[in-house]
């Protein structure tokens, strides 16, 4: 299996339990408060990693392109998360993670008009089974 897979397998279990523990902590507060409390965390976890894992000559190849996506990047998952504790504080994690993770379909197509990567047959029909399952466990 191809490393890139494995990784984001893993990425698939903390996202999976990042839902469930949020919803627990999000117990008694709001969740503009719980938000900020794990961007904290994340944010002191990750420049951690990277003091670890960042050779400090690689900074200098840092160009105005990489500040202006990864910027870009910044905004939109902020616009996520702050979207996503709304919608965690009153709703059940299941089904909001699950409309969550349609953002996968969102991705395909704006990596198809953006990078230009290819949309496949097999891309689509997975597609269609995220939107028809978005369907199936949000409906009530």
């Amino acid at each position: 299996m191809e490393r890139w897979v494995v990784y984001a397998i893993i990425s698939m279990f903390f996202a999976g339990f990042t839902s469930v523990v949020a919803k627990q902590g999000l117990a008694g507060i709001s969740a503009e408060l719980g938000l900020t409390v794990r961007t904290i965390f994340v944010c002191v976890f990750v420049l951690v990693f990277a003091a670890m894992a960042v050779d400090p000559a690689e900074i200098k190849s840092l160009q105005k392109v990489n500040y202006m996506w990864l910027g870009f990047s910044g905004i939109t998952t902020a616009g996520s998360w702050i979207f996503y504790y709304k919608a965690l504080k009153v709703g059940d994690v299941a089904t909001v993670a699950l409309i969550d993770k349609g953002s996968v379909v969102i991705a395909i197509l704006l990596a198809w008009w953006l990078l230009k990567e290819a949309i496949t047959l097999r891309l689509i029909l997975g597609a269609l089974l995220i939107v028809a399952g978005l369907f199936v466990i949000a409906k009530k």
